[in-house]
């Protein structure tokens, strides 16, 4: 007795059509799985057969073999609990084959034969329909998440004895309610943050083309609350980009309770104990997204950065150049998508006060020196803005007049994007920040004037080549914010202003 039916393994972020194959015949009693199983699918042994007898159903008294082809891809996850059980209740003639050649089954069950939510129903329903299969059934909390994808038919399910109902043509499934879009207000807001000029300046440039930050301050000079603030001046998310984190936030299993799209640009602030695997990607077994993927169209924000492991901020160089991440291990190869805002806050000295004017730094020169060498030359070239965050004064500490608020300083970085959608319509690229070096030189569009300075900036400065077309990139955002086509002087001298600012690797008198 032979039956098959079809299921969807998750890799990285991609779904992979997978055949499963039961063959009931002689033998003891049993249950075996090949074709490349991993933990989690190897349990599935102690699962399947409590929650197709706990529904009603029969289990066959017989060896039951289940392949799951291609053999040469590895199957990790539960996913495949509902595809095995259903395909062992077709070989059995308990639900009619047929109606199994156009359907995908993904679904974790439970020992008394309930569909538990799955991570990765996406990323299920997208390749499914990719497939051309017709319909898809997943578990009923993970129904609003699958019916994002277009073109195919989703099927929520509570439990196993409804899935069989449904292969019957006894029940079916209420369509699923796909959520609206919509501008949520944020918890922060620009206008509460106290002077700062120049950094409210500096983090709308970033907002507007897509840069890099690296803010340098005294303990409680605002850099972590400046920071917080830079989603609420980002535009919303197109389409696109809402299911692409979705289906990252879905892959890791993120998605809370009643969440099937997230339509706010993410913000993920790891901690600096936080391993390379944890920031870039990895895992023993299922290779899972790192934090870098996790804040893919949004922002990452580094607190306290020169405390993070040195492996871990050298691995960020191939995302900020490529915005994608590759995670090599035994098992294979898995690329992320990693496109975001890197935002890093620093102390200027292990003690925080080292430029300060109204406390004394007490770090020894030599702890001075070693604490500014631990972020790399290459790492701060690919940061486009530095910025020097200094105390508050009292008059700004005490002032009760409001700053400008997120929607103002939003609404002129969406007309620089705009801009920038316009002049990229043809290309891959979303905003400056994502420019190719030749790209960059290309479309700059310089004064001779603008060339004549940037000319005496590459000898004052020490520019490298990386540095060249960054300072190009900021230059052509700042331009793009005051709405001119050409990029003037002001507009780059602004910009190497921003590359000139002090770092950790730099003395305070840079500032």
């Amino acid at each position: 007795m032979y039956a098959r039916a079809n299921a969807v393994a998750v890799v990285g972020i991609r779904g992979h059509q997978v055949a499963v194959e039961v063959h009931v015949g002689r033998g003891l009693p049993a249950l075996y799985l090949t074709g490349l199983p991993g933990a989690a699918v190897q349990d599935a042994r102690e699962r399947v057969r409590p929650a197709v007898e706990n529904s009603g159903l029969e289990w066959p008294l017989r060896r039951v073999t289940v392949n799951l082809s291609p053999a040469d891809l590895r199957k990790e996850g539960p996913g495949f609990d509902l595809a095995i059980a259903v395909a062992v209740l077709a070989a059995t003639a308990q639900v009619p084959q047929d109606r199994l050649a156009g359907c995908a089954l993904v679904g974790e069950l439970s020992l008394r034969g309930a569909i538990v939510p799955t991570p990765g129903i996406l990323a299920v329903a997208d390749t499914a329909a990719r497939a051309g299969l017709g319909t898809v059934v997943v578990p009923e909390a993970n129904a609003a998440e699958a019916g994002l994808i277009e073109g195919v038919e989703v099927v929520g399910a509570p439990s196993l004895v409804k899935v069989v109902e449904y292969l019957r043509g006894q029940w079916t499934a209420a369509p699923p309610t796909v959520p609206e879009r919509r501008w949520l207000p944020a918890d922060v807001d620009f206008s509460e943050v106290r002077g700062q000029g120049e950094a409210r300046r500096a983090l709308e440039v970033a907002a507007a083309g897509g840069h890099n930050v690296l803010m340098v301050g005294s303990p409680g000079a605002g850099k972590t609350m400046l920071a917080r603030r830079l989603p609420t001046i980002l535009p919303a998310m197109a389409r696109d980009e809402e299911l692409e984190v979705t289906r990252l936030q879905s892959v890791a299993g993120l998605l809370g309770p009643g969440v099937s799209l997230v339509d706010r640009r993410p913000f993920r602030s790891p901690h600096h104990t936080i391993s390379p695997a944890g920031l870039l990607g990895g895992g023993s077994g299922f290779i899972r997204p790192g934090e870098v993927s996790l804040a893919h169209h949004g922002v990452l924000f580094l607190d306290e950065v020169t405390e993070f492991r040195r492996d871990a901020l050298e691995g960020l160089r191939q995302p900020l150049e490529d915005g994608r991440v590759m995670v090599v291990r035994a098992a294979g190869a898995v690329e992320f998508p990693a496109r975001f805002t890197l935002v890093a806050a620093a102390n200027p000295c292990p003690c925080g006060f080292d430029g300060d004017p109204r406390r004394r730094c007490r770090c020894l020169p030599n702890r001075v020196e070693s604490y500014r060498q631990r972020l790399s030359g290459p790492f701060l070239d690919r940061i486009d803005i530095r910025l020097r965050i200094p105390r508050l004064s009292r008059a700004e500490l005490l002032g009760s007049e409001p700053a400008e608020s997120s929607s103002a300083i939003r609404a002129r970085v969406e007309e620089a994007r705009e801009r920038q959608r316009r002049r990229f319509r043809d290309q891959q690229f979303r905003c400056n920040g994502d420019m190719s070096g030749a790209v960059a030189r290309r479309v700059a569009g310089l004064t001779p004037e603008a060339e004549a300075t940037l000319a005496r900036a590459v000898d004052r400065y020490g520019l490298t080549g990386r540095g060249f077309d960054r300072s190009l990139k900021v230059a052509r955002t700042v331009a793009d914010l005051a709405g001119s086509d050409p990029v003037d002087v002001p507009h780059l001298l602004e910009a190497l202003s921003f590359r000139g600012r002090a770092s950790p690797s730099e003395g305070a008198g840079a500032a």
